[in-house]
């Protein structure tokens, strides 16, 4: 039989999370004294001590971890069933709030939540935030969003326990004005040398990969500007300024939306986005259409 008290263990899971009991007593409103005293309850209840001090801070045992990771759990189903609940009862729409980053072109984005984005608005409330990926991830672990669209996987360093989901691999085209294709000269890749383009900043993996692949090709374009914002590279693409990449899998709406004309495939380049999730979080409805589309 269940002997401890779900209140003990969420001011356990604060005190987890904020790193001390000053922290958490700010976080929720309680004195000191008092969550000490529900905290202390909880490790009597489970016969274990769940924090230790060192140098004056408080360090989680290894029960304490383990109850920490089960709390986690604990607590994200429950706000889940609320939710659920909340959405059924009251036809309140389920959110679904997306972190995009900001190195992620936003036609591709798009199409990725294309399933989700089929959902009929009244049964979603969608919020899109763009932003860097270390600044979305901990969004990710504050649980203010649902899924973070990133160019790139988390990796082993990251902080924040996270899934990645590889969504799509797919190839690179070049892209320009039909005048500005019209001055190329010679077959494609060679045409580009000395040809006016516009790049992504360094800090972007699609950079990365064009300055590589530049490399290899013996290409030296012009680069007529570095841009971080992808959205403003394709409307200058669109202006004639420079020829750009983007992925291929959305050739076909970037020459609508800019009216710009495929020049050539960026061999050897393979551009991989993926969705990111909180490990051991629940998946809104919308969330799974976009992981697994069908």
């Amino acid at each position: 039989m269940r002997t401890f008290s779900y209140q003990h263990l969420h001011y356990f899971w604060v005190v987890a999370r904020e790193g001390s009991i000053t922290a958490a007593a700010d976080v929720l409103g309680l004195t000191q004294p008092t969550i000490s005293t529900q905290v202390a309850k909880l490790e009597r209840s489970l016969g274990t001590s769940l924090f230790a001090r060192s140098g004056g801070r408080l360090e989680l045992t290894e029960a304490g971890r383990v109850v920490q990771r089960y709390a986690a759990e604990i607590f994200l189903l429950g706000d889940a069933m609320e939710e659920a609940v909340r959405t059924r009862s009251d036809g309140v729409p389920q959110r679904f709030a997306v972190g995009i980053v900001d190195s992620l072109p936003l036609l591709s984005a798009y199409r990725l939540l294309g399933p989700a984005l089929r959902i009929p608005a009244e049964q979603v409330r969608l919020t899109f935030r763009m932003d860097k990926r270390e600044r979305l991830i901990a969004a990710l672990a504050a649980r203010s969003v649902d899924l973070v669209l990133s160019d790139s996987p988390t990796g082993p360093s990251s902080p924040v326990r996270v899934d990645d989901h590889l969504l799509i691999e797919t190839g690179v085209s070049i892209f320009g004005t039909a005048e500005l294709a019209e001055t190329l000269e010679g077959p494609f890749p060679g045409s580009l040398h000395g040809a006016p383009f516009l790049l992504h900043t360094e800090n972007s993996p699609l950079r990365r990969a064009l300055d590589t692949w530049f490399a290899q090709e013996g290409l030296v374009p012009a680069i007529a500007g570095e841009v971080e914002e992808v959205a403003l590279l394709q409307i200058l693409g669109s202006t004639g300024r420079g020829f750009f990449a983007a992925p291929h899998f959305v050739e076909a709406e970037v020459c609508n939306r800019y009216s710009v004309v495929v020049v050539g495939q960026a061999e050897r380049i393979v551009e991989r986005f993926y969705g990111l999730t909180l490990t051991g979080a629940p998946r809104p409805d919308a969330v799974s259409l976009v992981l697994d589309p069908r």
